[in-house]
């Protein structure tokens, strides 16, 4: 049995619909993470093959004012997972970000780059990496960006909803890749079963900005691309300063790739219209 942790974000919700029976997906009231001590005694009653933890703070802005929650259940919270997990020679996936990164580059990061964040999260984000490996140096650490979901609450979502009252405006100079949660959650299957281990970077093909992505969403959705307007960074005023460039890739030869987001984001999009 695979354990998934955070069964109700987007991620966690993709591996609760695909692995079916096979898994077993635990939301904060079964396992809370600021709690430590219930880490052990709760993953020891499912006794699982694996555990792939999909929790955490991810609140980029508002990590800015709960920097101290966003360490506990990004890093603290993650070296204890791992801590449990190499005790039991069991197999433990950890999500980390692009936002390890400061965005300073034009090609895309690699496993090997130094990460440098540049924002509360980041720096979250990055302790966790090293925490979880102090702790099982072969655990799987997988990194990923811009996540899109067709079940969960993320920013398309937002976006449609928005767009449906007017005009909005979306940044048009940061640079990234969208991942469907679905694609995502394949790939990392997939990486589970190959046995790997250490950092590895999954990513969709295609860089592209917030702003065309909103752009696309909105047509999508059959309403009128230009409801969707430029803005800069800084016009925009966020509370937390973003990498200008997030675009992943991976020197690994592994042979997982995910689809190009934009052959999935049509489907993602038609889920999205039931709820949004």
């Amino acid at each position: 049995m695979i354990v998934i942790i955070g069964k109700g974000g987007q991620l966690g919700s993709s591996f609760a619909s695909m692995l079916g029976p096979g898994g077993r997906s635990l939301g904060v009231d079964e396992l809370d993470l600021r709690d430590f001590d219930e880490i052990a005694p709760v993953l020891d009653r499912f006794r699982p093959s694996a555990v792939i933890n999909c929790a955490g703070h991810t609140a980029v802005d508002l990590a800015e004012q709960q920097a101290e929650l966003a360490y506990l259940l990004n890093a603290t919270a993650v070296g204890h997972m791992a801590r449990w997990a190499a005790s039991r020679s069991v197999a433990f996936v950890n999500f980390s970000s692009d936002y390890v990164f400061d965005g300073t580059k034009r090609t895309p990061y690699v496993e090997s780059d130094e990460p440098n964040p540049i924002n509360a999260y980041g720096n979250s984000k990055v302790a966790g990496e090293m925490e979880g490996f102090a702790e099982y140096p072969d655990m799987l650490l997988i990194r990923s960006s811009w996540m899109v979901s067709g079940s969960s609450p993320n920013f398309v979502a937002t976006v449609l909803r928005r767009a449906r009252q007017g005009a909005i405006r979306v940044v048009n100079d940061q640079v990234g890749v969208p991942n469907i949660a679905d694609d995502l959650a394949v790939a990392t299957l997939e990486a589970l079963d190959a046995g790997l281990t250490g950092i590895l970077h999954l990513s969709s093909s295609g860089p592209t900005t917030w702003f065309d992505l909103a752009r696309r969403a909105v047509e999508l959705a059959d309403m009128d691309p230009e409801l969707v307007q430029p803005i800069s960074t800084g016009e925009y005023g966020a509370g937390a300063m973003r990498p200008a460039y997030g675009v992943l890739a991976s020197e690994r030869e592994t042979g997982i790739e995910l689809p190009s987001w934009e052959r999935s984001l049509p489907a993602a999009i038609k889920e999205m219209l039931t709820w949004v």
